[in-house]
């Protein structure tokens, strides 16, 4: 097998002073591409701001023979997300992969956690990814070719405490398939990680603020890197699609529709839905639409055949 290699791409990752996101940044570099480390510095409740994390990956990257640039934007602002980009494109001619890998946790269960709360999350996580995605767009589109990562989190299948961030993280699914439609024709392909490591991120309430979330080596971050890598690369084969990393396992998170239950005559009542409870949750043949298109289209199918499926 031919080794993956991004010579003469130029990758933006954000967040990429520390954890995850320096993991990225240094597997790219290291093959080949040249590398904007985009890191506020803040603490992981996005408090205050530190350039040195930034600075710390760079010369990691660059002692090790790779290409690097430091950048201390703060990617929630539309006119900081403009200046990353700025700068990608003025010290290294492109841009050709994007990261968002920035993100926040505050924890706070409902109704603790409060509007605020959400508003700060949602500014980092979903606007920030919109904030670099919209910077870059005009870049990917005039060069017909780009590759997005967006982060989302199994977290937003819910804990106790993490109501803001899942919302957010789900939020960036939206996002991701909307854009996978809008890029589609450009040769730009967004796809969205979902990893699985101990870093200060994952850490629980109480659990020591800035303190790394473990040192355990199976849960490296590492071991995320290969699969933002490799949805990064040119010959990624897919675009709005959901994976998982971690601890040596890859795989694909989807969102699927049951076949469920149709009776178009005579009208259902809610004592349909109840005698049909089983049917409509039965997971056999489910279907995993593209888009909204595909989900309409499988979901109407029954009405462009002229005649009421049995239930089964």
């Amino acid at each position: 097998m031919s080794a993956y290699r991004f010579d003469g791409r130029v990758a933006v990752v954000t967040g990429a002073g520390r954890g995850i996101g320096r993991a990225y940044a240094a597997l790219l570099a290291s093959r080949g591409a040249s590398v904007v480390v985009n890191d506020l510095g803040g603490s992981i409740d996005g408090a205050g701001a530190d350039a040195a994390p930034a600075m710390s990956t760079v010369a990691e990257i660059v002692d090790a023979g790779g290409t690097a640039v430091a950048d201390d934007h703060d990617v929630s602002t539309g006119t900081g997300a403009q200046a990353l980009v700025d700068t990608a494109v003025a010290r290294f001619g492109r841009l050709d992969i994007l990261i968002n890998n920035a993100g926040i946790v505050r924890w706070g269960g409902f109704p603790e956690a409060d509007a605020e709360n959400l508003a700060r999350h949602l500014a980092v996580h979903v606007g920030g990814s919109f904030n670099t995605t919209r910077a870059a767009w005009p870049h990917l589109v005039e060069q017909g070719y780009g590759r997005i990562v967006m982060t989302t989190s199994t977290g937003m299948f819910g804990l106790p405490d993490n109501l803001s961030y899942a919302t957010a993280k789900a939020a960036v699914i939206g996002l991701t398939r909307s854009l996978t439609t809008a890029g589609r024709a450009h040769g730009i392909k967004v796809n969205l990680i979902a990893p699985a490591a101990l870093t200060r991120m994952a850490g629980q309430p109480g659990g020591g603020g800035d303190s790394p979330g473990g040192g355990s080596p199976e849960m490296s971050p590492d071991l995320v890197a290969p699969m933002v890598a490799f949805l990064a690369h040119e010959n990624c084969p897919v675009s709005g699609e959901i994976y998982t990393a971690g601890a040596g396992r890859f795989a694909r998170l989807f969102i699927a529709s049951t076949p469920g239950y149709v009776q178009a005559t005579p009208a259902p009542t809610v004592e349909t839905v109840a005698e049909h409870w089983a049917t409509i949750n039965d997971e056999t043949g489910y279907d995993v639409p593209t888009d909204l298109g595909a989900w309409s289209a499988a979901f109407m199918a029954h009405l462009r055949r002229g005649a009421a499926e049995p239930g089964s």
